[in-house]
């Protein structure tokens, strides 16, 4: 059996020598290195490391990104749909300082005053830039070629609820 690499160069089919290829494949007796990946597609050198180290640092950061902190002892979702609901709270306790409400954290209902949820809004946008920070700085490690794998799993912010807990001011 022969192997049909597709032109993104990680994905592949088993072929007889007789079968048609498809757009944008290419044909190994053998599985290809990735510089024959590379040189069969016309990439240059590294380029397809880099684009999935590149892929593996994003893929990373999101997962930190919505991995949740704690706020003033409550536990605080970080995910997209969250900070979204957050920032929209945050908008009401900027417009009136004597707005609260009741929040949905992790752990269940809490009752937020203005200040409380300006902090959590204060404290989520800092741990969601911190993991675009780090991921800049993997990018770049990247593109300068000094990147091991061992980077991905330090210098990241503190993702863990539990871990580590941010106070209100």
């Amino acid at each position: 059996m022969l192997r049909a690499y597709s032109n993104v160069g990680t994905a592949f089919r088993c072929v007889a020598p007789d079968w048609p290829l498809a757009d944008g494949e290419v044909l190994f007796d053998h599985e290809p290195t990735e510089n024959e990946l590379e040189e069969a597609f016309g990439h240059a050198y590294g380029t397809l490391v880099k684009s999935r180290r590149l892929t593996c640092i994003a893929e990373e950061r999101f997962r930190r990104e919505g991995s949740g902190i704690l706020v003033d002892g409550v536990a605080i979702d970080t995910s997209r749909d969250s900070q979204s609901l957050i920032a929209g709270m945050a908008v009401s306790a900027m417009l009136d300082p004597a707005y609260h409400c009741s929040y949905k954290a992790v752990t269940g209902f809490v009752q937020l005053t203005s200040a409380q949820i300006l902090g959590i809004a204060k404290a989520v946008r800092f741990h969601v830039q911190a993991c675009f920070d780090r991921e800049k700085v993997l990018t770049e490690a990247v593109i300068a070629e000094t990147y091991t794998d061992e980077l991905l799993k330090d210098g990241w912010p503190d993702s863990s609820p539990g871990t580590s807990d941010t106070t209100l001011q």
